[in-house]
């Protein structure tokens, strides 16, 4: 159901609606922002109805529960927020319910995700990166560290890879060599970096692969791309949540290396040789410990 749609059917049958409703009904259009991102008890206590009141007002508008009305209200407003109002969302929030909380919310986006990834499409991303020439990993803000961590072990697999992250000065001068015999991965999620979509378009142009890494098919990058992973990144405050992303980005890292297992392991062969010479781990040249 598009969130639009939720906006309308609330119009549509307020007059129906029972008191309680009607209260849910003025919250939520007034409040879509907060109303996005609390639970149902947390509604009900904020506009005065039992959470049973809640959860009949989704089924009232034709969801499934009220974990389902949210997500069409997260979806309407996930490239809206700005960040003032991230931390607007949780400035009614308990100290002692912080840790529960955010944990509780990741848990939950990684759960959403194993139910978005296609497993066809995933494993298609690995073949293409294990064809390519080099591979160019885009991540600009919040996403520079996943294209790092991304970047970083995939060198110990493939023979070439660019990452181009917030702290290169130029995105196209990074890019410049890019072509058809390319890879380009995006790594987006909301607010949505336009340096991103900038360097996806730029790659695309160039006859690259272009593979997203985003929250949803809607997502500016999406569109741009030959092949879309998703991973959910719904945020418990101002700070963007990319537990599950990581986790479907560790995921890509371990099918690519099961792939090339010779590789890999003649590769940290050496480098550690290197790493104990130089000592560059605590104990590395300790008999019968583990780094």
């Amino acid at each position: 159901m598009e969130s639009t749609d939720l906006l309308a059917r609330i119009n549509a049958n307020f007059s129906s609606f029972s008191k309680g409703q009607r209260l849910l009904a003025n919250y939520i259009v007034e409040n879509y922002d907060k109303a996005a991102f609390i639970t149902a008890s947390r509604m009900g206590r904020t506009v005065g109805v039992s959470e049973s009141t809640v959860v009949r007002f989704a089924y009232a508008l034709g969801y499934d529960g009220y974990p389902e009305l949210q997500r069409s209200l997260q979806e309407m407003i996930r490239n809206r927020l700005t960040t003032v109002q991230r931390i607007q969302l949780t400035s009614d929030l308990e100290q002692d319910e912080v840790l529960s909380t955010v944990l509780k919310a990741d848990i939950g986006n990684i759960r959403s995700t194993i139910e978005s990834v296609d497993t066809a499409v995933f494993n298609s991303v690995i073949d293409d990166m294990l064809a390519v020439r080099r591979v160019y990993i885009v991540g600009i803000k919040s996403a520079a560290p996943l294209a790092q961590f991304l970047g970083y072990y995939l060198n110990f697999i493939l023979d070439d890879i660019m990452i181009v992250t917030s702290m290169q000065s130029d995105v196209y001068e990074s890019m410049l060599r890019i072509g058809r015999e390319d890879m380009c991965v995006g790594i987006s999620f909301p607010r949505y970096s336009a340096r991103t979509v900038d360097a996806l378009k730029f790659a695309k142009d160039r006859g690259a692969r272009v593979t997203a890494i985003t929250d949803s098919m809607f997502s500016p990058i999406a569109e741009l791309a030959d092949s879309v992973l998703i991973a959910r990144s719904d945020m418990a405050s101002f700070a963007d949540s990319l537990v599950a992303p990581l986790s479907l980005i560790n995921a890509i890292i371990v099918g690519a290396g099961l792939r090339r297992k010779t590789t890999v392991s003649e590769c940290l062969d050496q480098l550690e040789s290197i790493w104990k010479s130089q000592n560059v781990y605590i104990g590395s040249n300790c008999e019968g410990r583990e780094d």
